[in-house]
């Protein structure tokens, strides 16, 4: 791991990255030593700052954030619109499968109750998003079933690198609700709130589905991809776990590697031709939009142009 990589875990998830570094028993190392001292010390203090920033941010764009879906309706109510609701609406429909009502009696022995509560958010566009969100932080799993991983800038700079000189198509695409996809790996349930409808309001609701904010969610997905690329005949690069990579050849019968370089949901597809990559892939998920050629990833903003007096395409990643 890179040293500015590190000190980005560092500042935007202090506290993760502390509870990660003792679970894994890293916590005396030079890069962590003080720091992760520090940090669990501060703990509350951190995660208090961080509910207080949330709660006082009231506006965005110059329109009012809701901080409960009672205060969304209401918001609704007085400007005549139906925004939030719609907002609201859309995201139970996504996560519906997420999710398995049931009777107080009928909630499985080792099930955990957690707090679950819906997040909100104006888009550029003045969309209105709604995300519901589970209360992860009320469970303690295995930190080996939380662990899961991301391609880097570097595996990302080569792979442009390679697609310009073996002259081959990038693709990017972006997998809709992808954590639902997985089987939730914590035993949980929660009480269903406005949210889910009023003739539902108060009953016991299993997570059945990696719902978002649950700590194994990320790794859940990470290894219902991994067996669906497995299944493509995809192996990960020794480099890099997440470069995929199958060997392929063109028309003209010159051998190369398809790669796939995967960070969580967002998908890069190296191929001569990634219509076939592309349609085997939609007969697992559900893309939020068709295929395109990549114009941002991690962060950054990402510039093809063509060589003169060339067919080849060359990729840069600011």
């Amino acid at each position: 791991m890179s040293w500015e990589l590190l000190r980005d875990l560092k500042n935007g998830f202090p506290v993760q990255t502390a509870e990660y570094a003792i679970s894994r028993g890293i916590h005396d190392e030079v890069a962590f030593k003080w720091w992760v001292k520090h940090t669990i010390r501060k703990k509350d203090r951190i995660l208090k700052a961080v509910r207080t920033r949330y709660l006082k941010r009231s506006h965005k764009f110059g329109l009012q954030l809701p901080k409960s879906i009672e205060e969304a309706y209401e918001i609704d109510k007085e400007t005549g619109t139906d925004y939030w609701p719609s907002a609201i609406l859309k995201e139970m429909k996504n996560n519906s499968v997420a999710f398995q009502l049931v009777e107080e009696q009928d909630i499985p022995i080792g099930y955990q109750w957690i707090p679950c509560h819906m997040v909100f958010d104006i888009k550029l566009d003045l969309t209105r998003k709604a995300r519901f969100v589970a209360g992860g932080h009320w469970t303690d799993p295995d930190p080996n079933l939380s662990y899961s991983t991301v391609v880097t800038r570097e595996s990302v700079r080569i792979a442009f690198l390679i697609a310009a000189l073996n002259e081959i198509e990038i693709k990017s695409i972006d997998i809709g609700n992808a954590y639902l996809n997985a089987p939730a790996r914590e035993k949980v349930y929660t009480t269903a709130g406005p949210e889910f409808g009023p003739d539902k309001i108060g009953k016991p609701v299993l997570i059945v589905r990696a719902l978002y904010g649950l700590k194994t969610s990320g790794a859940a997905w990470h290894a219902q991809l991994t067996e669906t690329l497995r299944a493509m005949d995809f192996v990960p690069s020794m480099a890099d776990p997440d470069v995929w990579m199958r060997p392929a050849a063109k028309p003209n019968g010159f051998a190369y590697y398809e790669y796939l370089l995967v960070y969580v949901d967002d998908v890069l597809i190296l191929s001569h031709d990634p219509k076939p990559i592309l349609t085997c892939i939609e007969k697992f998920y559900r893309l939020k939009e068709p295929a395109t050629d990549p114009k941002t990833y991690l962060g950054a903003f990402i510039k093809d142009w063509a060589v003169e007096g060339n067919s080849r395409r060359i990729w840069s990643m600011s």
